[in-house]
């Protein structure tokens, strides 16, 4: 499979629905991820990221018009130690828990399958992104039904223990916009990562469908030091971040 431009791979749906993109700068210096959430009802795109620790979490936009946090509402990403947890739901959560207690990325999701809103049964799309002493690696993993039927959960898991510089993957919920979604198929997508963090924030965010788009998140990790740079967009509202 070979790698494409990030801008194409985004822009080939008007809803690919929530996005997890890891990767590595083409100096191999950052790895780089990003999330992002997109909205078709009121309430989905009533949310905004704030920071919470050195992760984040949604928050309502404005909570009188919040009629359903179930799903919505969550903290995309945690870290502990050399490990950043990027997730699409409260599975964030689960991963943390089962990585303290000494369990692996894939053991920790046992536990969890799709989300239950039926008929689309969004999948749960993970990943465990790890800096330490000088290295980068990070593994993917997708729980999902099969073509819509809730009676078994379908659980992939991708690891990438050598990633090449200049390169990632993006794995995301819906294969396109339709009724009901069709989930997420096959390995997560080879795409090309270029650019410093102001410029591959701008790429994610501008080549995301404008009516459905949400918010973004973007971190680079310096390799060598494990110094983090952070940026957040929303779409009620935008925040620059600072580096730690």
């Amino acid at each position: 499979m070979n790698s494409i431009s990030l801008a194409k791979a985004l822009s080939a749906s008007t809803y690919p629905g929530r996005g997890i993109v890891v990767g590595q700068t083409p100096d191999a210096r950052f790895a780089v991820m990003a999330y992002f959430i997109m909205g078709r009802s009121e309430n989905s795109r009533n949310r905004i990221f704030v920071r919470d620790g050195e992760g984040i979490r949604t928050q309502a936009f404005d909570p009188s018009k919040m009629t359903d946090p179930s799903l919505i509402i969550y903290a995309p990403v945690r870290v502990l130690g050399p490990d950043t947890i990027v997730t699409n739901g409260d599975q964030t959560d689960t991963v943390y828990e089962g990585l303290r207690k000494g369990l692996t990325f894939e053991q920790s999701l046992r536990s969890r399958t799709f989300e239950p809103d039926g008929p689309n049964y969004t999948p749960r799309i993970s990943a465990l992104v790890r800096v330490d002493g000088g290295r980068f690696g990070y593994a993917m993993s997708i729980l999902k039904s099969c073509d819509g039927d809730p009676s078994g959960c379908i659980r992939s898991t991708f690891s990438f223990e050598t990633p090449p510089a200049g390169e990632g993957r993006f794995i995301h919920t819906y294969r396109e916009n339709a009724e009901p979604l069709p989930s997420f198929e096959g390995e997560p997508e080879r795409v090309q990562i270029e650019g410093d963090i102001d410029s591959f924030t701008a790429l994610v965010w501008d080549n995301l469908d404008n009516d459905n788009r949400v918010s973004l998140f973007v971190r680079f990790i310096e390799i060598g030091t494990g110094k983090t740079e952070t940026r957040i967009i929303n779409r009620h509202s935008s925040e620059e971040g600072e580096a730690r």
